[in-house]
C-alpha cells in the first residue's frame, strides 16, 4: 500500500478482505527520503547567505593529550610515530593506557558556556557552535546511543547543550559538526590496510582498537557497518531533537554511510525545520551528498572564482592542529580577515575554528584574535554581512590558481582588492594599507573589465573615516587617494555609491 500523506498525525485503519486491520500512519511530513523530494528544499538558507561568518570549536577528549594535533588519538596507535613515542614516554604503552583512559581526564572544569557565547558574539560571528562528535567516538552531548558521552562520563555535563542554549539566547544560529563517519573501522579483515586513514583508529590486535568488548568497540568503531550506520542516524536525530541546530557540518567519509541513511537524515532534518518554521543548512565535502540538498565545504581552501552555488570554507585560527596543543602557533588577524573577504567576494561563507584547552578555557592569544576580528567587523561589517558578489570578485597581482581544499597559504598585498555589493552600493575591500595620501586606482571600473556595464559613481567614502574622499572616474578606472592617516593596516573598505 502506498504511503498516504495528510496534515494530521492520525492513524487510520484499512480493513482487508479477512477483516483484519492494517495500520497506515498518516504524517504531515513535507519531504520524503528521496533526493528528488529533498531537492525541493532550499539548500542555501537566506540567513546563511547573509551571515557570512561563523565560529566553532574542536574540543573534547581530543583536547586532553595537547600534543601534535587532533589526530593524536589515531597516531598514538601507530608504532614509530612521534605520537606513539610521546604516549609511551608520558602515559605508557597504548595497550596499557588507551585513548579511552583520557576520558576521566576531560573534566571541563572551567567551561562556561556564557563566556564562550559572549566571545563568539563579540567576534562578529552570526553562527556558532561546537564539534558534536569528532572521529574519536566521543559525544559532547548526553547521548542515549553512545555511552561515551559528556553527561555520563568525563565532565558529566551536557556541554553541547549548555553552549547551544547560550548561543540561541544571543540570536546567533547554532552549529553542530559531525566528523564521526571516519570512526567506522572497515579494514579489520585486511591487515595490509590497517593504517589506511579512511578509518580513524587503526585495527591492531595488540591494542584496545581491536577490542570486542561492546563498550570499547563502540568508541573505536570496531562494530558492524549496519550497527554503525544505525547509530550514526540515531545520534544525528538526538541532536536535532534536543538542540535544533541551524547548521550541520559533515566532515569527510560519509560515503561509508549507506545512501538510504543519508536520505533519511536529510528528510528528518528538513521536516523538523519545516515544523519549527525555520531554515536549516547542512554541508558536505567532495560530493558525498548531492548539491541539490546541501552545500559544499572546502576545508582550508576555497574557490578561485565567483560561483552560482553558495558554499562554505572552514579554517582554523591555528597553523597546525584543530584541537588545542601546547605551543599552538596561530595565524595573524590579518590573514583570517583576508580569507573571510576573499571567500565572501566569491559567494561563500567562512567558519573559523578555535581550540580551547581541555579545562574549557579558550587561550588568551586566541581570544585576542577573535576580538580583533570583531573590532574589524564592527567598522567594516556592512561590506560583509548581507552582501552578494559583484560582477567581478576582485583585482590585483596575487592569484589563486586552483580551487579546492587544503590550499597553500596565499599572502595578499595592498594592491589586492576584493568586491562585494549591496543594493546600489559596491564595496572595494583593499587587503592592506598602500600608505598615507597615496593614489589608488580601481581598475575593475573600466569597459575593458565590465564591458558596457561600467557603473556611474555618485559618491566614494572610506568606512571608519569621517572626512570626504575626492575621487575621479574615467576610462582608466576609479581613482582616489588614501587619507593622510592610517585607517587599517590589515584591510580597509571603500564604499562606492552608484547613481
Amino acid at each position: 500500500m502506498k504511503k498516504i500523506i495528510g496534515t494530521l498525525g492520525l492513524v487510520i485503519f484499512i480493513w482487508g478482505c479477512k477483516e483484519k486491520a492494517t495500520k497506515v500512519e498518516i504524517t504531515n511530513d513535507k519531504y520524503e527520503a528521496d533526493w528528488e523530494s529533498l531537492s525541493n528544499y532550499k539548500e542555501a538558507a537566506d540567513w546563511f547567505k547573509d551571515a557570512k561568518f561563523g565560529i566553532y570549536a574542536h574540543w573534547g577528549v581530543m583536547s586532553v593529550p595537547a600534543f601534535a594535533n587532533d589526530w593524536y588519538a589515531r597516531n598514538m596507535h601507530i608504532e614509530g610515530s612521534n605520537e606513539y613515542k610521546h604516549h609511551v614516554e608520558t602515559y605508557g604503552k597504548p595497550s596499557e593506557f588507551g585513548y579511552h583512559d583520557f576520558v576521566p581526564m576531560f573534566k571541563a572544569e572551567n567551561f562556561d558556556a556564557e563566556t564562550w557565547a559572549d566571545l563568539f558574539k563579540k567576534s562578529g560571528a552570526k553562527f556558532a557552535g561546537l564539534v558534536a562528535e569528532h572521529h574519536d567516538g566521543w559525544s559532547n552531548w548526553g547521548s542515549k546511543i553512545n555511552p561515551w558521552n559528556a553527561v555520563d562520563m568525563g565532565p558529566k555535563r551536557d556541554v553541547y547543550g549548555e553552549l547551544a542554549k547560550a548561543i540561541h539566547e544571543r540570536d546567533m544560529k547554532l552549529v553542530a559538526s559531525f566528523h564521526m563517519a571516519r570512526n567506522l573501522q572497515i579494514f579489520k579483515e585486511q591487515p595490509q590496510k590497517w593504517l589506511n586513514d579512511t578509518s580513524y583508529f587503526p585495527y591492531n590486535p595488540k591494542m584496545p582498537t581491536s577490542s570486542e568488548d561492546p563498550l570499547f568497540a563502540k568508541m573505536y568503531g570496531n562494530i558492524s557497518k549496519d550497527k554503525f550506520s544505525e547509530d550514526w542516524l540515531g545520534q544525528l536525530k538526538e541532536v536535532i531533537d534536543n538542540y535544533s541546530p541551524d547548521l550541520i557540518y559533515f566532515d569527510s567519509q560519509t560515503q561509508k554511510i549507506p545512501e538510504s541513511y543519508k536520505k533519511e537524515f536529510a528528510a528528518y532534518y528538513f521536516n523538523d525545520a519545516d515544523k519549527k518554521n525555520k531554515e536549516v543548512v547542512f554541508t558536505h565535502k567532495e560530493g558525498e551528498f548531492p548539491k541539490s540538498v546541501s552545500l559544499e565545504d572546502f576545508e582550508k581552501g576555497r574557490m578561485n572564482r565567483i560561483t552560482e552555488e553558495f558554499w562554505l570554507t572552514d579554517e582554523t585560527v591555528s597553523l597546525g592542529s584543530w584541537s588545542y596543543t601546547e605551543n599552538l602557533a596561530l595565524k595573524t588577524t590579518a590573514e583570517i580577515i583576508h580569507v573571510l573577504v576573499d571567500v565572501v567576494s566569491k559567494n561563500g561563507a567562512l567558519m573559523l575554528n578555535v581550540s580551547p584547552k581541555a579545562n574549557g578555557i579558550i587561550p588568551e592569544n586566541q581570544q585576542n584574535i577573535i576580538l580583533e576580528i570583531g573590532e574589524w567587523l564592527n567598522v567594516n561589517g556592512e561590506a560583509i554581512y548581507e552582501t552578494r558578489p559583484w560582477q567581478v570578485f576582485g583585482e590585483g597581482p596575487t592569484k589563486q590558481e586552483k580551487s579546492g581544499m587544503f590550499l597553500d597559504k596565499i599572502t595578499y598585498t595592498a594592491q589586492d582588492v576584493r568586491y562585494t555589493k549591496k543594493g546600489n552600493t559596491i564595496y572595494a575591500i583593499v587587503l592592506g594599507w598602500p600608505g598615507e595620501h597615496v593614489p589608488v586606482t580601481l581598475n575593475s571600473f573600466t569597459s575593458d573589465v565590465l564591458g558596457k556595464q561600467v557603473p556611474n559613481v555618485d559618491k566614494l567614502s572610506i568606512l571608519g573615516y569621517q572626512q570626504d574622499v575626492v575621487f575621479n572616474q574615467n576610462d582608466t578606472g576609479l581613482h582616489f587617494k588614501t587619507p593622510r592617516e592610517i585607517i587599517d593596516n590589515r584591510a580597509f573598505v571603500v564604499k562606492i555609491e552608484i547613481k
